[in-house]
């Protein structure tokens, strides 16, 4: 069982745990900053997407926030936005960033849409047969597949950076899927629900092998536009929301 911490102080000290002799390692899981996408699109894994200039303001805000943290491992998805917003952190470490393919977006069917009721893909009966299932999800990567995948690349990153800590920039979802199974709770979810913003870290903290505590940070809130902020549920922060992120 881990032990799950929210808001802004929230996360362990590799530094302090180690006092015990006990090798501690903290995984911080980054969501990527905000995506230049002025026609709504949701991009999912399509390339050519890259940070916004504000996007680029949230990385530059949590390289600042890393920089005087432990940190010898940076990974990011191999897309423009993730790997964009880790290169400040890499760089205040002297780092490269690496690329894990397992950190990708979740896959979906309505990617290189617009998706709503009005003028989007949900007008077309067409798709209505891909939202026949929530659970799975029937319009998309099968949550327990992102499961699998996020574990591997996280467990990669904790075995790279031993006793140290690493930082994977990822997206929402797999972010978001990751935490609940680890959380032990149902993978599926209202996704105005997730509390995973852009450019939070959610951060896993290993004693050898094993999770022991989930903290959960928001070190460029001050940042998030107004109109990606929304209420999540009872108790927690406010969560982001934006497309295919």
């Amino acid at each position: 069982m881990t032990e799950s911490t929210t808001g802004n102080t929230a996360e362990s000290s590799a530094e302090s745990i180690r006092e015990d002799g006990k090798e501690i390692t903290v995984v911080h899981v980054m969501r990527h900053g905000e995506v230049h996408n002025p026609e709504g699109v949701l991009y999912g894994r399509l390339p050519g997407y890259h940070l916004s200039d504000l996007g680029r303001e949230m990385a530059e805000r949590v390289g600042e926030h890393l920089k005087d943290r432990d940190i010898t491992y940076v990974v990011a998805s191999p897309l423009e936005r993730a790997q964009e917003t880790a290169e400040p952190i890499a760089k205040a470490h002297g780092l490269q960033v690496a690329a894990d393919p397992r950190l990708i977006e979740a896959e979906n069917v309505f990617e290189g849409k617009t998706f709503g009721v009005g003028d989007g893909s949900l007008r077309n009966p067409g798709y209505w047969k891909y939202l026949t299932n929530p659970f799975k999800p029937s319009w998309g990567e099968p949550y327990i597949d992102q499961v699998v995948r996020m574990m591997g690349a996280v467990a990669a990153a904790r075995d790279a950076a031993r006793g140290h800590e690493a930082v994977c920039v990822s997206h929402q979802l797999p972010i978001w899927i990751l935490r609940s199974f680890a959380e032990r709770r149902r993978l599926w979810h209202d996704p105005r629900r997730r509390q995973c913003s852009l450019a939070s870290l959610t951060s896993f903290t290993y004693e050898g092998d094993r999770i022991v505590s989930i903290g959960y940070r928001e070190p460029a809130r001050d940042l998030l536009p107004a109109h990606l902020v929304g209420k999540g549920k009872k108790g927690d922060k406010p969560v982001g929301k934006s497309f295919g992120a």
